[in-house]
């Protein structure tokens, strides 16, 4: 979504390292590229304006003149600028003191309001709630019918008592001449509280229905929703992809239902995400989740923090450990830790294990996308083919139990029968087996402190394997045949620091850094919550 913003920032960012001292000229510079870089986005005048203004300011002050490195002085203030601009903080979801909590999405036809209310459900599910969809939009062709199968995707239950418009055109103001009435969506709506109530959901999410464009009649349906069944949450559904029209259509809900928050649908998108860096600011109210993609599952929480670090190629690794966290069994991830520990071979079986944790955390291509400085690598990113995992797991499920635990028993009548079960070729089996060897190789080394093969040791740890690794042990010098020399310089040698013990490789304790002398105010923002209490 982000690419053409992220490049053009990045761009602008290095060419500053290269100077030791910014002048005001430079300063100029920096905020111009920065402006049009903005506005190539699409993202509204008055918040480039505002933003450019802001930076320039902080940037001709002592905050950048007085710094040591001034170039990360201005990456730093365009970060926190940004977060202001796509909110400042993040904000979840209020909900009621008295279930069920109602949630009310609003937006245009198109926007995916009838796709997200299924990845909420489903989201909420997964929080420990019991929400329930509600079938509201009886307007648009089949949305009743898309609800229900969305809903069923997400394992969250639908409330449908009206089938809404089949006659495959759009209703505007009820009936269309000729035809039986579709419902009323304002009864609908009260009916599916009073169903939460019965059946004990503590959620409600009512789908409204959506014009192709902002008019009288889409605005008055959704004033009388809103003012029948009083909605903890109005979230308006927005098009990441519609750019400056994000605006002027955000600004019209805003007056027409009151918003109390907005979701940004198709954000893993090509457009350029004018919209992203525009309705927060415009409207004042706080984009509180991004939907990422087709699948149910493909729907986050929006951090500011963390969207703006992914904008300046600055990676979002809090994100990446949250996901990690939910794929990865705790039992199995134990059990991988002691084999690593105990120097066992990593098996095809553990292999398999990781690649089923890794496909729950999502696209791989989203996953490498996460990590700092792969902006730089976008063009390897674009031309990467997961399907090559998909090769590598049917190479892998050709095999028998034992040759999974025993990969140095495959022989060359087991590598034929592997190629020909999984439909690639004899050189491809010799290949994963090959790169497997070496990764076996790579983790024992590891788990022995001995670094990286092929790589110099690392502090603390032994070097790596081959002669040229190997330590020559020192020889001791000859103490002195001069009795007052010697005595001199065993006088020496007890007045010297003591050696730093086994386990310390900075002359710190053994054992390393006490975990206690912490400061947890020095680490990132929001590691803290990965800490042991």
């Amino acid at each position: 979504m982000f690419t053409s913003l992220s490049d053009r920032l990045t761009e602008t960012f290095r060419n500053l390292r290269t100077k030791g001292r910014l002048s005001e000229s430079d300063v100029n510079r920096t905020v111009r590229d920065i402006r049009l870089a903005l506005l190539d986005a699409d993202v509204a005048l008055p918040v480039v304006k505002a933003f450019t203004t802001s930076v320039r300011d902080r940037a001709l002050g002592s905050e950048v003149s007085e710094a040591l490195n001034p170039a990360q002085q201005v990456v730093k203030i365009v970060n926190e600028e940004l977060v202001g601009i796509l909110g400042g903080e993040t904000r979840g979801i209020r909900f009621a003191k008295q279930p069920p909590t109602v949630i009310m999405l609003a937006g245009l036809q198109g926007s995916g309001k009838t796709t997200l209310a299924g990845k909420l459900g489903h989201w909420l599910k997964e929080q420990g709630h019991t929400p329930l969809l509600v079938a509201a939009d009886l307007q648009r062709p089949n949305a009743v019918t898309q609800l229900e199968v969305v809903g069923q995707r997400a394992g969250v239950p639908v409330f449908a008592p009206e089938r809404g418009n089949t006659a495959g055109h759009d209703v505007v103001g009820g009936a269309v001449e000729g035809t039986r009435s579709h419902g009323d969506p304002v009864a609908v709506s009260r009916a599916g509280i009073e169903q939460a109530r019965a059946r004990q959901h503590d959620v409600v999410i009512v789908d409204t229905a959506g014009r192709l464009a902002v008019d009288a009649d889409l605005m008055q349906q959704a004033a009388d929703i809103r003012a029948a069944i009083q909605p903890d949450e109005v979230l308006f559904v927005i098009d990441a992809m519609i750019g400056q029209a994000a605006v002027e259509t955000a600004e019209a809900f805003l007056e027409g239902v009151d918003l109390t928050g907005v979701v940004l649908s198709k954000l893993d998108g090509d457009a350029r995400g004018g919209a992203a860096l525009s309705v927060a600011s415009v409207t004042g109210r706080p984009i509180m989740f991004a939907s990422t993609g087709e699948g149910v599952k493909d729907f986050e929480v929006f951090h500011p923090d963390r969207m703006a670090s992914r904008i300046l190629d600055m990676g979002d690794v809090l994100t990446l450990i949250e996901q990690a966290e939910r794929a990865f069994d705790r039992t199995q991830a134990a059990e991988m830790e002691r084999k690593f520990l105990a120097a066992e071979d990593f098996t095809f079986d553990d292999f398999l294990q990781q690649m089923a944790a890794i496909k729950k955390m999502g696209s791989l291509k989203s996953i490498l996308g996460m990590m700092p400085g792969m902006g730089q690598m976008k063009a390897q990113l674009d031309s990467f083919d997961e399907r090559e995992f998909d090769r590598v797991e049917a190479m892998v499920r050709s095999m028998t139990p034992f040759e999974r635990n025993h990969p140095k028993q495959i022989n060359g009548s087991r590598r034929a029968r592997i190629a020909k079960g999984s439909g690639v070729s004899t050189s491809e089996v010799n290949g994963l087996l090959e790169r497997f060897g070496e990764a076996q190789k790579m983790m024992k080394q590891l788990a022995k402190g001995g670094g990286i093969p092929g790589m110099p040791g690392m502090p603390g740890m032994g070097s790596g394997p081959g002669k040229r690794g190997k330590q020559q042990p020192q020889r001791k010098k000859s103490k002195s045949g001069n009795p007052a020399k010697r005595a001199a310089e065993e006088r020496a040698a007890a007045q010297r620091p003591a050696a730093s013990p086994a386990g310390s490789s900075f002359g710190g304790p053994a054992g390393g850094v006490d975990p206690a002398a912490l400061d947890p105010a020095q680490l990132p923002k929001g590691f803290e919550k990965f800490l042991g209490k």
